[in-house]
């Protein structure tokens, strides 16, 4: 008999997980339509399964409209996600979620490579147009 983790009916409910705000500030060049891109290797969360930590490296772009992302509050924002089991696609896509809703971007993209746990590597990716 398998038995469920603690963490495994988070994920019926992801989308109204409440996760820390970001917070942004002035675009002084909304008139530009310029690239922004951020990586980092310090985002961890739980595995939904198995209570253990993934280890995810975040590539991240996006085209600012009015807003840009402030990093200090975008550092706590990933933090937060330690305690957090949540199963990588829901991961990549919420984090998306999160910063379309924070800047309202033209568009952004979020790619999380997880590190191999059982030789698997996973990498997923999700993108925003705005309409």
């Amino acid at each position: 008999m398998v038995s469920k983790s603690s963490y495994e009916d988070l994920q019926n409910n992801i989308r109204s997980l409440k996760m820390p705000d970001i917070e942004v500030w002035k675009n002084q060049y909304p008139n530009r339509k310029y690239t922004v891109y951020l990586t980092t290797n310090e985002c961890t969360c739980i595995c939904p399964k198995t209570g253990l930590p993934d280890f995810v490296t975040l590539h991240i772009e996006y085209v600012p409209r009015k807003t840009c992302l402030e990093l200090k509050s975008f550092k706590l924002y990933l933090v937060a996600y330690r305690s957090v089991g949540i199963f990588h696609e829901h991961l990549v896509n919420h984090i998306l979620d999160d910063i379309v809703k924070a800047c309202q971007p033209y568009s952004a993209r979020v790619k999380g490579i997880v590190a191999p746990r059982g030789g698997i590597e996973t990498t997923v990716s999700a993108e925003y147009r705005r309409k």
